[in-house]
C-alpha cells in the first residue's frame, strides 16, 4: 500500500474523493467543533525533535501546512479510508483484519504520535483490534494517540474529514466515501484494545464523541 511522506524542516516558533457517493451530504454549514484533545496531542508531540506523526485520514493541504509550521515534523499520510471505502464496496469487510497486518512499513517503535480520527468507529471488533495492536507496535515511549469514538452506534454514517482551524478547533467537512455502520465501544473495551497504552485524558463533547488521548509511557 502507498504511504505519502510529507518531511518538514526544523520548528518554527509559534507563528481522490471518490465520485460514487452513497450516502448524501448533510445540508448546511460544515460545522467548527472545539476539540480537548487536540490540543494536548499538540502539547506531546512538541516535546519531541523532529516528531513523526501518521496521520488516517485523507490529505489536507491546511492540516499539512499545520503540523509544518508548527511542529517541523516528518507526517505520513496513511489514509486507512481508502481501504475501508474500497472493501465496503468490493463486499470483502472480512479481509481487513489481514490488510492491516501488513499494511504499514513503519519500524518498532518509530513514530511519536497517530492520528486516528473517528475511524476506529467503523471497524468490526477482529479490524479494530488488529489495527490497534498496530498502533501500539509503532508507537515510541512517550508518543501519543488520539481517537474520537462515538457514544452510541448508528446503522448508516457518512465519514468524515477533519479539517484543523487552529490549536484548539476542527471543522468537520463531508466525506464522499460509502459511510457504513457507527460502532459504539466501551471505554473498557478501548482500554483492553490498546493493551500497553494508558488513556491520558478523556472527554465527551456535547455532540456525543468521545475525545480520547492515549500514551505509551
Amino acid at each position: 500500500m502507498l504511504s505519502d511522506l510529507l518531511k518538514w524542516g526544523g520548528k518554527r516558533p509559534d507563528s481522490s474523493d471518490s465520485a460514487e457517493a452513497v450516502v448524501a451530504p448533510p445540508h448546511g454549514d460544515e460545522p467548527i467543533v472545539a476539540s480537548k484533545a487536540f490540543p494536548k496531542l499538540l502539547a506531546a508531540l512538541a516535546s519531541q525533535d523532529s516528531p513523526v506523526l501518521l496521520d488516517f485520514g485523507p490529505v489536507i493541504g491546511t492540516n499539512v501546512g499545520f503540523f509544518g509550521e508548527r511542529l517541523g515534523c516528518k507526517l505520513y499520510i496513511e489514509d486507512l479510508l481508502v481501504d475501508l471505502d474500497r472493501h465496503t464496496r468490493a463486499g470483502t469487510l472480512d479481509v481487513l483484519p489481514a490488510t492491516f497486518e501488513s499494511r504499514f512499513r513503519h519500524g518498532d517503535a518509530s513514530v511519536d504520535g497517530v492520528l486516528c480520527w473517528d475511524f476506529f468507529d467503523f471497524l468490526d471488533k477482529a479490524a479494530a483490534q488488529v489495527l490497534a495492536r498496530q498502533i501500539v507496535r509503532m508507537l515510541r515511549p512517550g508518543g501519543a494517540v488520539m481517537a474520537f469514538f462515538c457514544t452510541s452506534g448508528v446503522p448508516r454514517a457518512s465519514y468524515t474529514k477533519y479539517e484543523i482551524v487552529d490549536d484548539t478547533h476542527l471543522r468537520h467537512k463531508y466525506h464522499a466515501g460509502t459511510g457504513g455502520a457507527r460502532r459504539a465501544l466501551l471505554n473498557r473495551d478501548i482500554i483492553k484494545m490498546f493493551d500497553g497504552l494508558i488513556v491520558s485524558d478523556s472527554f465527551l463533547l456535547k455532540n456525543n464523541t468521545r475525545e480520547n488521548l492515549l500514551r505509551r509511557r
